[in-house]
């Protein structure tokens, strides 16, 4: 849904509906720059554009230089993806392609994830193309919307999780035992897990490379650490 105009937009700010991202006409001053500022301390993404970008994108003609971007997708809090002695939790650190996101929900979903954690701004969220793209799955797991990634994981450590960050240059994935309260950490599709976020994290797992290439999709590799949390828990349970 698209809510057009500088006073609409403001107004839209003090609700609590959930603002997938504000585009805003480059060189924002007077109110824009206003409605720029709010739109950071709150953490909603903000992309600035060209007016052309605006006009085509707008419904009613009358933008004003500013479309906000709302869902009608209902995010979980943190509290409430917390799971059992064997819960696993995703988190998104910088996911921005729609793609990737739709394909994370799918594998979470489908590995029996408690539910994933994404970042207010500077990532996707899950949009209309998002929950489409994960063949529905957006429907089954919960997806809590957090200000910082970083203190996401300190909350789930406190609730006596292991996050662990999936990235090159650590300990083969598999080489740990994943039982337990299991947090996993996926990043972004060029910078992967940033510096600070794998230094919150318990530890760095690796998954080897034998090719040419030298990285792995975002959703690929995820696909790949839940399902060693999976075979992990099978073969506790079987003994």
């Amino acid at each position: 849904m698209k809510t057009e105009g500088r006073n609409a937009v403001l107004e839209l700010l003090k609700t609590d509906k959930t603002i997938e991202k504000i585009m805003l006409e480059k060189g924002a001053q007077g109110t824009l720059g206003k409605i720029f500022a709010e739109a950071r301390r709150q953490g909603v993404r903000v992309q600035f554009v060209d007016r052309a970008v605006l006009d085509k994108e707008s419904v009613t003609g009358h933008h004003q230089g500013v479309i906000a971007i709302t869902t009608a997708f209902s995010y979980s809090e943190l509290e409430e993806l917390y799971g059992g002695e064997n819960s696993l939790i995703v988190l998104c650190d910088g996911i921005e392609d729609v793609h990737n996101l739709g394909s994370i929900l799918r594998v979470a979903e489908c590995a029996g994830a408690d539910g994933v954690v994404i970042p207010n701004a500077k990532g996707a969220s899950v949009t209309e193309a998002v929950i489409r793209i994960s063949a529905g799955a957006a429907e089954h797991v919960r997806v809590a919307k957090v200000s910082s990634v970083n203190h996401a994981i300190e909350e789930l450590q406190k609730a006596g999780y292991w996050v662990y960050a999936l990235e090159a240059g650590g300990e083969s994935i598999y080489s740990k035992k994943l039982t337990g309260k299991i947090g996993l950490v996926v990043g972004g599709e060029d910078s992967g897990v940033k510096r600070l976020t794998r230094e919150k994290c318990d530890g760095v797992l690796s998954i080897p490379l034998f090719g040419k290439v030298n990285s792995l999709n975002a959703s690929v590799a995820l696909g790949i650490g839940v399902y060693e949390v999976v075979r992990a828990r099978l073969e506790e349970q079987n003994g």
